[in-house]
């Protein structure tokens, strides 16, 4: 996930309309600060006390978050300001069994792996309350049931290893193996959801919109599914970032079925409408976390208020670019690293309404509610959530802020 915005997007002719049809962008978040009489601005600028780009964020976020997430806010603060809990993306080119007896060792699990075994159990507990099947087309009905297929909205070969709630241990870093790959890559364990959310299948044609700083796009590697995956994004720096990732983790003939490019991602729909069969938006985004932590690169560095505050057009543009990229039938995700409805569900809401306006093309917003009875054991889910799913940071399993939205383009 991105920390800030791409330095370097400008406007497009289709910024005017966008800005005239987009309500949301002069909510209070992003409002713009007073004007002030040009007499008396020099006298309130050596005055006026410097506060740090952290502290001007939570002002931000306790004025914001604090109407928008009611009593759940307080404790939702607290775990934005401690220690992350962070995953382990086991990758599947490394030494894959000496990986996981490693982290098992450490009394790690595999979060993915264990919310499937908990929906085998379930439906072996259903098929004893249930009464004998009365003919054979039944019989074959439940024996096919109780095998215990993943459900296939779950990318496959995908293993990630987490600690149990309240646990606060800490991973070690990876080291390279004998060839200098490494075993496993440490990010946000929420940060795989959108990627499982994006049901890769053999043989898909796979895009990264905004792919650095890569674990997003290792993930999507993991799956073994990617016909060829295009990965971008607009920053030359982070370009070369994603590239020492994926260096470090994929041999050559993996690395020799990527394309790696730096471009301005809202341009992908013109430049491969129809293409792809899953998409990958992930946007960015105030990047919530970051923002109340790190003064370097704060997004809410008075010199990046502008940036800031075209956030939400910014985020709808590439979203839409992902849409028109993808092939009809296609599937995009959208995700973000904020609690923010402007920049979360706002943003989907005006995408599917442009493409039909504008593009006469209809996209549907798929149901991921049954991520939350699959993975409630190891994240917080938000219960109010319109579109899609967010994860709320929780002192006992301290990931996220992620959100993540599901699109199905129809036509």
């Amino acid at each position: 996930m991105m920390a800030a915005a791409h330095a370097g997007y400008g406007r497009r002719p289709l910024l005017q309309l966008l800005r005239q049809e987009t309500p949301f962008l002069s909510g209070p978040f992003f409002a713009s600060a007073p004007c002030r009489h040009r007499h008396f601005k020099k006298k309130w600028a050596t005055t006026a006390p410097r506060i740090s780009s952290v502290r001007l964020a939570l002002q931000i976020f306790d004025m914001n978050y604090s109407v928008q997430f009611g009593s759940l806010w307080p404790s939702i603060r607290i775990s934005l300001l401690s220690e992350q809990k962070y995953g382990a993306l086991v990758n599947n080119f490394s030494d894959v069994q000496q990986v996981i007896q490693q982290l098992e060792d450490l009394n790690a699990v595999d979060f993915i792996w264990e919310s499937q075994k908990g929906v085998q159990d379930s439906d072996s507990m259903a098929e004893q309350a249930d009464s004998e099947p009365t003919s054979s087309q039944e019989i074959q009905a439940k024996s096919s049931k109780s095998q215990g297929q993943p459900l296939p909205s779950i990318s496959p070969n995908i293993k990630c290893y987490t600690f149990p709630k309240g646990d606060i241990s800490l991973f070690h870093p990876a080291r390279p193996d004998l060839i200098g790959i490494l075993g496993y890559y440490l990010l946000d364990a929420a940060s795989v959801l959108p990627v499982l959310a994006l049901n890769l299948q053999p043989g898909n044609l796979v895009l990264d919109l905004c792919a650095a700083p890569g674990g997003k796009t290792l993930a999507l590697l993991q799956t073994g599914c990617c016909r060829e995956l295009a990965a971008n994004d607009l920053s030359a720096s982070r370009t070369r970032r994603l590239q020492e990732v994926l260096h470090s983790y994929l041999p050559k003939e993996i690395l020799n079925t990527l394309r790696i490019t730096t471009g301005d991602g809202r341009k992908w729909g013109d430049l491969e409408m129809n293409t792809y069969d899953r998409v990958l938006v992930d946007v960015p985004c105030t990047n919530d976390r970051h923002s109340l932590i790190e003064e370097d690169n704060n997004i809410f560095m008075r010199m990046r208020k502008g940036e800031r505050q075209m956030l939400p057009m910014l985020q709808l543009e590439l979203l839409v670019a992902g849409l028109l990229a993808a092939n009809p039938g296609g599937e995009v995700v959208y995700s973000t690293c904020t609690l923010s409805q402007l920049q979360n569900e706002y943003v989907v809401e005006r995408a599917v309404e442009l493409l039909a306006v504008q593009y006469n093309i209809s996209v549907q917003v798929e149901d991921l509610s049954h991520f939350r009875s699959l993975f409630q054991s190891t994240f917080s889910f938000y219960p109010d959530c319109r579109l899609g799913e967010l994860i709320l940071p929780h002192l006992t399993a301290n990931f996220g802020p992620m959100y993540f939205c599901k699109l199905r383009r129809l036509g």
